[in-house]
């Protein structure tokens, strides 16, 4: 596992082959950073689908409202259409690229519809740059990203089986 330098903006998602860690960027995009700690904090994504993985482009999950697959409300035909009962946030765009491994938010047409889904890009994806907020990247279990059942939706979606702030991990 990589060297975690800031436990705080640091997010840890436990998936069935391994653990992925995030760096926040909360320098960036505090809005984006500050939503995926709190949402982790609350639990909200333990369980949740990822509900469009597209080879060679990036894998999405996130939905917290129909996206949970350990909940009764699970609908995978609507995983991807929900947020979180918390307000959209404002875009906050920067000169970072969709390199492989960043975090991208999620979003309608909208620019500032952006709530709790998010996307981790398998490859550079330059042409979302200025398009999607960026507020993290991989940096460590990227392999285990790479591992993620493809499908709009999948068949029989991964899930993220907990997602914790690094520094409560570490308590």
């Amino acid at each position: 596992m990589a060297e975690i330098k800031d436990p705080e903006n640091t997010i840890l998602i436990e998936l069935k082959t391994g653990t992925v860690v995030i760096e926040l960027l909360p320098d960036v995009a505090p809005g984006h950073s500050q939503r995926m700690k709190d949402l982790a904090r609350a639990g909200a994504y333990d369980g949740v689908v990822f509900h469009r993985v597209i080879d060679g482009f990036m894998a999405q999950t996130g939905d917290v409202e129909n996206g949970n697959a350990t909940k009764d409300s699970f609908n995978i035909r609507r995983a991807g259409t929900g947020g979180s009962d918390l307000p959209d946030l404002k875009a906050e765009f920067s000169g970072i690229p969709h390199d492989r491994g960043t975090l991208g938010a999620a979003r309608s047409q909208n620019p500032h519809s952006a709530n709790s889904q998010f996307f981790i890009n398998f490859n550079d994806n330059h042409f979302l740059n200025r398009q999607y907020t960026v507020y993290g990247r991989v940096i460590s279990g990227m392999e285990h990203v790479d591992q993620i059942v493809r499908g709009e939706p999948p068949a029989s979606p991964d899930r993220m089986i907990k997602v914790t702030v690094a520094s409560d991990a570490q308590a």
